[in-house]
């Protein structure tokens, strides 16, 4: 799906998150609380070239894994778009992570988190020499035996903690 310019962010008291309005009565719901959003998010509700580009950049991306839907990569990308976009600066949750020790050089954008409870894969969104901001793409990753990060969450977290994400798992999957 390509971005429009009729695209929208709107910021919904009702559900207490933000939302993109795609048009045609079709609205996104972002998991993403108001309280967590920047302040000019509500001052431009357009979205901007730089927004839309980024959000055509990772839906192309995903795309190419041939592993989700158009309608799932849309998703994830608009995600990803509120995301980088329109999120507060948060501190690194590493903790939750084992660090990766392995050899295999880090190329690709969707990777692995190792938490004590299982392996979730995620997107990232942003980064820095020291940590990335990543999109949750598991359904209810156990961060540990109490805490769950939803779909499509956010969490930042130092760099080696960040696993290549293993190919074959995902070509399994699709199958």
């Amino acid at each position: 799906m390509q971005a429009s310019k009729e695209w929208r962010w709107l910021q919904c008291r009702t559900q207490n998150r933000l939302l993109v309005d795609l048009g045609d009565e079709l609205q996104l719901c972002t998991p993403f609380r108001l309280r967590q959003l920047t302040a000019d998010s509500n001052s431009s509700p357009t979205l901007s070239v730089e927004e839309a580009e980024f959000y055509q950049n990772v839906f192309d991306y995903l795309c190419t894994y041939a592993v989700w839907s158009e309608a799932q990569c849309c998703q994830i990308s608009l995600n990803a778009t509120a995301a980088k976009f329109h999120l507060l600066p948060m501190q690194a949750k590493s903790w939750f992570f084992s660090p990766y020790s392995g050899s295999e050089a880090l190329c690709n954008a969707v990777v692995s988190l190792q938490s004590k409870e299982m392996l979730g894969e995620c997107l990232i969104v942003d980064h820095d020499s020291e940590a990335s901001l990543c999109l949750n793409l598991t359904a209810e990753f156990r961060l540990d035996e109490n805490i769950v990060l939803e779909q499509f969450q956010a969490i930042k977290v130092l760099n080696n903690r960040i696993h290549p994400l293993l190919v074959s798992n995902k070509l399994a999957r699709r199958a």
